[in-house]
């Protein structure tokens, strides 16, 4: 140990830099939240799913499949889409951005997988909906008669689409469920968001961090030192647990000493140990337990690096 350092000092430590990563993963907005369901939400067949829908239960899932419709439209490169989202953002300050106008075209489609579909709620996709944007910066005066009233002609303006093509494959998390014209759909609830992506997991998780790469590796840096500087308190408090807090001898004792607890040599009972090793090895354990479910819950959180066959 070392002499006139308290273990509780690398508790806060750890305290501080777990709640330092949890700030840094919440300045992601909304959309930290939409990876972590997109990495942790099970999977289950399209086939599954419709079974939920059937009977009635309220289940949140993963359903993995090809999107296709009847009543796709064609954008300007004669993709076959399914749901395009156009927003509209005038700059604020030196660099933030405020949407003015979001507008929505969506048919109905479905996830198919073999013979089975489910359909999906469309209009319902906000910050779940994870696709390559297209982006394009121009002036106020660019968009004519859509900018807002009042707003200075040379003001920045960027347009994002996203779009969603019927000859894409999907991933959309939701609860299945009977929608108002009696179709079987997937859709939000319990709480949740819809999401829907045509990306890899891997690559979802980037377009959801905005390529903020190096906020990310900082989250990961802080909870791995959460982790140790834990683990080492935990350590080290188990250690003056089991010793008693027996202080380090600076000289032999000039007569001989007899331990607490009998000599061994004898037929007395051996030396005890002092305090309570049993409760302290649980409360390491649990630590641990806990520092690992945390590293392992952000890795899955940001896609590590993971690829679906």
């Amino acid at each position: 140990m070392i002499p006139g350092v308290n273990p509780l000092v690398p508790a806060v430590l750890g305290v501080l830099a777990l709640a330092a990563a949890l700030t840094i993963l919440r300045s992601f907005g909304p959309r930290y939240r939409v990876g972590r369901l997109l990495a942790t939400v099970p999977t289950v067949s399209v086939a599954e799913a419709v079974r939920i829908a059937t009977s009635g239960e309220a289940r949140y899932v993963r359903i993995d499949g090809r999107i296709d419709s009847e009543a796709e439209f064609e954008d300007a490169d004669h993709r076959p889409l399914v749901l395009r989202r156009t927003t509209l953002q005038q700059r604020t300050g030196a660099s933030g951005w405020t949407t003015f106008e979001t507008s929505v075209e969506a048919v109905p489609f479905v996830i198919r997988e073999g013979l089975d579909e489910l359909g999906v709620d469309g209009n319902a996709l906000t910050d779940g909906l994870i696709v390559v944007p297209r982006e394009s910066v121009g002036q106020a005066a660019d968009i004519g008669d859509r900018a807002p009233a009042g707003i200075d002609p040379v003001t920045p303006v960027r347009v994002t689409i996203e779009t969603v093509s019927s000859v894409e494959h999907g991933i959309v998390l939701g609860v299945p469920g009977r929608a108002a014209d009696g179709r079987f759909v997937i859709g939000p609830g319990l709480g949740r968001p819809l999401v829907l992506t045509t990306l890899e997991p891997d690559e979802a998780m980037r377009v959801l961090t905005g390529g903020a790469s190096g906020r990310s590796r900082l989250a990961v840096a802080c909870l791995v030192a959460a982790g140790v500087l834990i683990s080492a308190a935990a350590l080290w408090w188990l250690l003056d647990s089991v010793t008693g807090g027996v202080a380090t001898a600076l000289a032999a004792s000039p007569e001989p000493t007899l331990r607490p607890g009998g000599d061994t040599r004898t037929s007395g009972g051996g030396p005890g140990l002092v305090g309570d090793p049993g409760l302290a090895i649980l409360v390491v354990g649990g630590i641990a337990i806990a520092s690992i479910v945390g590293t392992l819950g952000w890795v899955r959180a940001t896609g590590g690096r993971r690829r679906r066959s």
